[in-house]
């Protein structure tokens, strides 16, 4: 929902004498200076009234929603929410004068975003009612972390179309022919290709299959004897370096692990209900 900017703008308050004239036998008192500089600042803003035209709820929720938002709470922030109200409402009551409630498209846009509101609610309060336990985010991190692995290997590699190309390669690099030259002349991957091959540190789950097997297999500072194939065509490998693997700390991830299993929970919950109620 798009924010609503109210423009207050400021007029001198002109009152005649004949207004404010008093009885004889009761003559004015001064105004006080703070009911003065008061009715001084609601006549310097017409726009701004005490009439509501919405519920003390609508008011606090949608305040809610602007400090959410970054907003600081502050009398102009309360205002703009008040107007902002004060012409929905009135716009909502000039829409129905002329009858678009009862057109069918806004009505099942009105019924979708109701449901969506009731939506979004039952959903927040089934994920508070079914945390995700702290022993099943302990099982999903040790499986990421063995995954992962416990070290890390700075990369180079060659890709080509057929595996007698990247044997080509194998051959000149045992003869002595420099490797990232032979990246920069030979490989196919454009996003190495113009660095020697180079694919900096990784783990090798970061890779598919046959190409992180290939990692952990070659020592440092060699090259794959073999071309290794993958989907992507025939690869020669270099492993410059290896170094232990810096894995985030349990508590450190444990909130996008309670994202991550919260949503899998709520998607076998939401499968679970459609196939209880056929659909």
């Amino acid at each position: 929902m798009k924010r609503m900017l109210v423009a207050l703008a400021v007029t001198t308050a002109l009152c005649s004498g004949a207004a404010f004239a008093q009885a004889p036998s009761a003559p004015a008192q001064p105004a006080k200076p703070a009911a003065k500089a008061a009715a001084a600042a609601k006549a310097a803003a017409p726009g701004s009234t005490d009439k509501q035209l919405y519920s003390q709820g609508q008011f606090d929720l949608l305040l809610k929603e602007r400090l959410a938002q970054g907003g600081q709470d502050s009398p102009e922030v309360r205002t703009a929410v008040k107007d902002e109200l004060n012409t929905r409402e009135l716009l909502a009551r000039e829409a129905k004068k002329e009858g678009l409630d009862k057109n069918a498209d806004v009505k099942t846009q009105m019924d979708l975003a109701a449901q969506t509101v009731l939506v979004r609610a039952y959903v927040t309060d089934w994920v508070k009612k079914n945390p995700v336990p702290d022993a099943e985010l302990h099982k999903e991190y040790d499986a990421i972390k063995a995954q992962i692995g416990d070290k890390e290997y700075n990369v180079r590699h060659i890709l080509v179309k057929t595996e007698d190309q990247a044997k080509e390669i194998i051959s000149e690099l045992q003869k002595g022919a420099k490797f990232d030259e032979l990246a920069k002349a030979r490989s196919e991957d454009p996003g190495s290709k113009d660095k020697g091959g180079d694919l900096g540190w990784n783990a090798p789950a970061n890779f598919v299959k046959p190409f992180g097997d290939a990692m952990k297999a070659t020592p440092k500072g060699k090259f794959t004897p073999q071309p290794v194939q993958t989907q992507f065509g025939w690869h020669v490998i270099e492993v410059e370096d290896v170094r232990d693997a810096k894995v985030p700390s349990f508590e450190e991830v444990k909130p996008q692990l309670t994202q991550r299993l919260q949503a899998q929970w709520l998607d076998k919950y939401f499968k679970d209900l459609r196939a209880k109620n056929g659909v």
